[in-house]
């Protein structure tokens, strides 16, 4: 099995070997960089992450522990939420995609269209047009 580092022992490994740094990163630091991505748009939060943060606090005395518990909570019920959100938007956008598929297999003829007489209704101008050739008739 494989032993836990800790922490002075993962400095010294990092001082003696310059390339290791990347191999062993820090979940604290993938976390940050996680989150700060998920804030800006670049990416998708993710409890995990979150997780580490407030276990990091803890430890470092950041955070109370019943505050940092409390936070996780906060933080897995709006996860839950927004996953019910985009679920339900995506269930949405199925059923309206169907719907178009559906209305497209359908063609619909034009009606046919009745001519109709055309009657011109008298105006008053009319009228008093008429009258008066009837009396100089």
């Amino acid at each position: 099995m494989a032993a836990k580092l800790g922490g002075q022992q993962i400095s010294a490994l990092l001082e003696s070997l310059p390339g290791i740094a990347s191999v062993l990163r820090s979940p604290v630091a993938d976390a940050i960089v996680g989150t700060i991505r998920a804030g800006v748009g670049l990416g998708d939060f993710r409890e995990g992450d979150a997780n580490e943060l407030v276990q990091f606090g803890v430890r470092r005395g950041l955070l109370g522990s019943e505050e940092g518990e409390q936070l996780l909570a906060e933080v897995k019920d709006a996860c839950k939420r927004a996953r019910a959100k985009k679920t339900k938007k995506k269930a949405t956008a199925t059923v309206k995609a169907k719907r178009v598929v559906r209305g497209k297999a359908k063609v619909k003829t034009p009606k046919a269209t009745v001519a109709r007489k055309t009657t011109a209704k008298k105006t008053k101008t009319t009228k008093s047009r008429a009258k008066k050739a009837k009396k100089k008739r």
